[in-house]
């Protein structure tokens, strides 16, 4: 009698070796720093040959980018998309898209992208601009829309649109720089959503105009 075909109780589908190449390339670029890691190191956290990865990926740089448009890219793609096309007091829409922003960039995983820029940008400005093309200049867009409809509203004093952007996102970014880096307030039971709300007041008590009433 013939022994039964022995099976693998697991194979890989092709279909998710690209993200499981992502994972374990995140992984190594947040522990080691995008300079340090090898695409031999990603296959071989992968599980996967070198010759592999060059399957999916041409670079470590179109990784990257790779990375950055899986977990970023699709938030900027959503907050220029509603910028655009919400009917939503401006106001609202403007503390929404903030609320996001913050929320998405509280998390490890999604802050360990723009880390990664901060730290390598000097030696690698490709990583920089690859961020700025597929997420800053799309969420600087958006916002400056947001102010500029509140403006033509009469909801918000007429300021200059494009600069307030950077009176927006400043105290954020901050923020995120300051919690998940140097870890202030780490024990102060903080949440994302307790900045917005203190952001959200100050702000608006900037750009609000007095005579618009509401």
């Amino acid at each position: 009698m013939q022994a039964a075909e022995t099976k693998p109780k697991w194979r890989r589908r092709a279909g998710d070796r690209p993200d499981e190449v992502l994972d374990a390339a995140l992984t190594l670029f947040a522990r080691n720093g995008f300079a340090a890691t090898k695409v031999e190191d990603i296959a071989s956290e992968a599980g996967l040959s070198k010759g592999a990865i060059y399957r999916y990926f041409p670079s470590k740089e179109d990784i990257f980018e790779s990375l950055v448009k899986r977990a970023i890219a699709p938030i900027a793609d959503r907050t220029e998309d509603l910028a655009r096309t919400s009917h939503e007091d401006p106001a609202v829409l403007l503390k929404a898209v903030l609320s996001v922003i913050v929320v998405k960039l509280s998390d490890p995983d999604t802050m360990a992208l723009p880390r990664i820029v901060l730290q390598e940008a000097g030696r690698f400005p490709e990583l920089a601009e690859t961020y700025r093309r597929q997420v800053i200049n799309k969420g600087i867009g958006a916002i400056e829309l947001i102010i500029q409809k509140g403006i033509a509203a009469g909801q918000f004093r007429p300021v200059n649109a494009h600069l307030a952007i950077r009176n927006v996102m400043g105290p954020l970014l901050a923020h995120v720089l300051l919690t998940q880096i140097f870890r202030i307030d780490e024990d102060a039971n903080t949440t994302p959503q307790d900045f917005i709300e203190s952001h959200y007041d100050i702000l608006m008590n900037g750009l609000l105009n007095p005579q618009a009433g509401g």
